[in-house]
């Protein structure tokens, strides 16, 4: 019977301490899926921890890390799974801090419906706001607002109603296919399970009653066939399969099937499963796909059908909902993971930033821990992608801080830009090889970073010279001199800096390709540019020096006067003074100069680019 059951995935959000634990424990108990033993250590755990005096606290169900029970919050996702004579359901209890926010986009990420919980005393608030809205974009369509509390306004019809019609109000926008307001008391049990006596004035169904009959189906087996591959699976020379789930559609031995990204079509000969071949597969079930022909597919490509097959580009448009603390900066190059694709990945602008309190549209420049913005994308190469409207699975991608491997961002794709499609990389004759084989030369970037005042430009100035001596082909761009030109319209701040080093990073490619050697004199604060440079260029074309000067030093020098200006106010965004400057972890050289004159400097840099076969 508990197979037959049709199964329901819900969350449970809203602002700090509107009492979602506590009605998933209510949930529980009532359901009577507590055994006697757990009751009876709740019992004691709610005599240290809980907030209900001699009661039962039944938050503590769910809350149980034990930060969480000091502090009395919800920090993870916790889920739970109960079941009703005619459902089953997983319920994700989601933190309410604005903290956490992240945690719960990762609860809204895989449920149908969500039930937004709100304190009768204190209304709508922001966090409710911004849950609702993330719910939209995670495309649930599906509400419950539960005003919780009830009891503690004395079951107060008015406040009711007006919360519901503040909610209703802000979101008219959302899309959502239903709304459901429910009055209940979580800690006493009023609306939960069965209609409350304390609420003669409302009669609508009780919470339990509502998730037993609402339809929430998602015909994804009617939607067009998504087969994302996970693993090629190959266990010996006579069998070669594509294991994964199947995301949406359905699929049959014989039907014919194509490689999204190369459009090489074949047949489906077989759909193996460890109970043996099936006749067909349909939306949720893991398969593995054998082909009639070897066509080349791995990890990460998608099987679809050749009439309705997915978008691939390299360029998109969709919402982000930024999780990381420090603020996302268009042009940093992250980790997209969409699918099973791993590829970099970047923020091309920033279409507008929402506004959760009031949905307007706002211009901006960055985004910031727990703000969501409409942004253009540019990925490392073309991946099969759909809207997220239309299927989760290939309309989904996370972002990750390449350095500290931390998520930092969930994204939902609107549509790929037809820029996208059009643009394609022109092959000539000559070649990067052949312009350094008739030059003679080793193409190379020698990047200089360091503090302002640090010597770089004077060190990259005797370097290029001994290489000209040499015969050796280069050209020097200078932080100062590209600022004249190519990056007149750039300022200081953080996002300036991000496309400063962008800009001077592609121009470094183009002097690559044409087989010279190129010197790079930056303060380039940044590790990820200055990786995202790295990235641009083939192996061993890429020589960080690190000029490594300390600000005392510098400050010391001061050369052209900055630092004094900058301790007076007089510069913002200063590097060293009021901006960071994240010093190279593994440069491949670090230049020390306190103690040492700038010809020994360089020296050192000269006796590196000889070990390498460069005359000079």
């Amino acid at each position: 019977m508990d197979g037959a059951r049709e199964l329901l995935r819900f969350l449970t959000c809203g602002s700090v301490d509107d009492g979602k634990s506590t009605l998933i424990g209510r949930l529980l108990y009532d359901s009577q899926l507590i055994f006697e033993d757990t009751l009876a250590t709740l019992a004691k755990d709610s005599r240290k921890h809980g907030t209900t005096g001699e009661e039962i606290d039944l938050a503590l169900l769910v809350d149980g890390l034990e930060a969480e029970r000091q502090q009395g919050i919800t920090i993870d996702v916790a889920y739970r799974f109960f079941a009703t004579p005619r459902r089953s359901f997983i319920v994700a209890d989601t933190p309410g801090h604005e903290q956490y926010t992240r945690n719960m986009a990762t609860g809204a990420s895989s449920a149908s419906l969500a039930v937004i919980l709100i304190d009768a005393r204190k209304g709508v608030l922001t966090q409710t706001r911004r849950h609702s809205y993330i719910c939209s974009l995670m495309g649930i369509r599906d509400i419950v607002v539960a005003v919780n509390k009830i009891d503690l306004v004395g079951f107060d019809e008015g406040s009711f109603d007006r919360i519901v019609g503040d909610y209703a109000t802000f979101a008219a926008g959302l899309g959502f296919r239903s709304i459901v307001p429910i009055p209940i008391s979580a800690r006493f049990g009023d609306n939960v399970t069965s209609r409350s006596g304390n609420t003669p004035w409302y009669h609508g169904p009780a919470l339990i009653e509502h998730l037993e009959t609402v339809d929430v189906s998602q015909d994804l087996s009617a939607r067009p066939f998504r087969f994302p591959v996970q693993w090629v699976n190959r266990p010996n020379l006579d069998f070669r399969g594509f294991a994964g789930t199947v995301a949406s559609g359905r699929i049959a031995p014989g039907d014919q099937v194509v490689v999204a990204a190369s459009g090489k079509s074949t047949r489906v000969a077989r759909i193996v499963t460890a109970d043996g071949d099936l006749a067909a597969a349909e939306a949720g079930q893991a398969v593995t796909l054998t082909l009639d022909d070897e066509v080349d597919v791995a990890r990460g490509d998608v099987l679809s059908t050749s009439a309705d097959r997915p978008q691939v580009a390299d360029q998109f448009a969709g919402h982000l909902l930024w999780m990381d603390e420090e603020a996302m900066l268009p042009g940093r190059s992250y980790m997209m993971r969409i699918g099973n694709v791993w590829t970099p990945c970047s923020v091309t602008s920033i279409r507008h930033r929402v506004d959760v309190n009031t949905l307007e549209e706002h211009a901006a420049r960055r985004l910031s821990l727990n703000e969501i913005g409409f942004c253009n994308f540019s990925a490392g190469q073309p991946v099969p992608l759909d809207p997220y409207a239309d299927n989760r699975a290939t309309g989904a991608f996370i972002l990750v801080d390449r350095f500290t491997n931390r998520t930092a961002g969930a994204g939902m794709v609107a549509f790929p830009l037809r820029r996208a499609s059009n643009i394609h990389h022109e092959h000539f004759t000559v070649d990067k090889a052949a312009r350094a084989a008739l030059l003679g030369n080793a193409p190379l970037v020698l990047w200089f970073t360091g503090l302002s005042g640090s010597g770089k430009s004077t060190i990259a100035n005797i370097v290029e010279q001994a290489l000209h001596r040499a015969g050796r082909p280069t050209y020097t761009l200078d932080g100062d001199n590209v600022r004249h030109g190519l990056c007149r319209d750039l300022g200081f701040t953080a996002e300036d800096r991000v496309e400063n080093i962008r800009r001077v990073g592609e121009v470094a490619k183009l002097f690559v390709d044409a087989g010279m050697i190129v010197l790079c004199s930056f303060i380039s604060p940044f590790r990820a540019e200055r990786r995202m440079v790295r990235d641009l260029l083939g192996p061993g074309e890429f020589v960080e020096v690190f000029v490594d000067t300390t600000i005392e030093a510098c400050m010391a020098r001061d050369p052209k006067g900055l630092y004094a200006k900058a301790q007076a106010g007089q510069i913002k965004n200063f590097t060293g003074i009021d901006s960071p400057y994240e010093a190279p972890e593994a440069p491949e050289l670090r230049i020390g100069t306190e103690g040492r004159t700038p010809g020994e400097c360089a020296e050192e840099i000269l006796a590196a680019l000889r070990a390498r076969g460069i005359a000079c």
